[in-house]
């Protein structure tokens, strides 16, 4: 299986720290945010080849970073992409970052998608097993509590059988506190659906929106995270980042 990790946003909400400095790199208790992620993802297995996919802004940051990552971790796999765009107007969005790599690497594999801004608390190695247990596409769910911040997201219903039965963009009135979030699995079989949603001439922006698409032509499965879930948007979810990892 592949990874991709989705890092070519500029993060202007979070100017000055980010204003020379990928996102993804920002220290979180002392440690680049990306590292986190991968010390995540890892639990989920089967993965062979990490793709980063971020902007020519940032490029040789991340790729002087891998240099440096993988004099501690030599069995790491992974590269940088560069997705050629150089602000915030000509960015590709998440869909079209992932639907470039997949197109320039000519992935014929098994895939996972998943944001270099969202970090983890809990395991996810059972999020690993439904994937290879279902073979079809799975959506990463969190319960954030309350209506009202579900609102400020992607907005889910599942049913018993934990498959995907409605997702809105920020809703007013919300239907539950569950929201899908950046961690995407595509088995080879939907590779093609990806670059049909983007042929299509839909939104090349926001993740959750190719899940928004896919879910009423083919079974989506979910699975939801365990532990806390951040998605490091502001100085704010920073910090509180910073301080639920320093206690761990």
């Amino acid at each position: 299986m592949k990874q991709i990790i989705l890092a070519a946003g500029y993060a202007t909400r979070l100017y000055p720290l980010t204003e020379n400095t990928p996102k993804p790199l920002l220290p979180v208790a002392g440690v680049p945010m990306i590292e986190h992620v991968l010390a995540s993802s890892a639990a989920i297995g089967h993965i062979d080849h990490t793709m980063v996919v971020t902007n020519n802004k940032f490029a040789g940051h991340l790729e002087q970073w891998l240099v440096g990552y993988r004099e501690t971790n030599p069995n790491f796999n992974g590269a940088i992409i560069n997705d050629g765009t150089t602000s915030n107007e000509d960015r590709l969005g998440a869909i079209g970052d992932l639907h470039l790599v997949l197109k320039q690497e000519a992935i014929d594999d098994d895939v996972l998608v998943i944001a270099g801004d969202n970090l983890f608390t809990g395991d996810l190695s059972g999020y690993g097993s439904h994937c290879h247990k279902t073979n079809a596409p799975v959506l990463g769910l969190y319960d954030v509590g309350s209506k009202e911040e579900a609102g400020k997201y992607g907005v889910v219903s599942v049913d018993d059988n934990d498959l995907l039965t409605s997702f809105e963009e920020k809703p007013e009135e919300p239907k539950s506190t569950l929201i899908g979030i950046a961690l995407y699995y595509y088995p080879r079989a939907t590779l093609p659906e990806i670059s049909r949603y983007i042929e299509e001439g839909n939104n090349p922006d926001q993740p959750g929106r190719l899940v928004q698409w896919l879910y009423p032509q083919q079974p989506v499965h979910t699975w939801i995270v365990p532990g806390d879930w951040l998605d490091i948007g502001s100085k704010e979810t920073l910090e509180k980042a910073n301080a639920l990892f320093a206690t761990r």
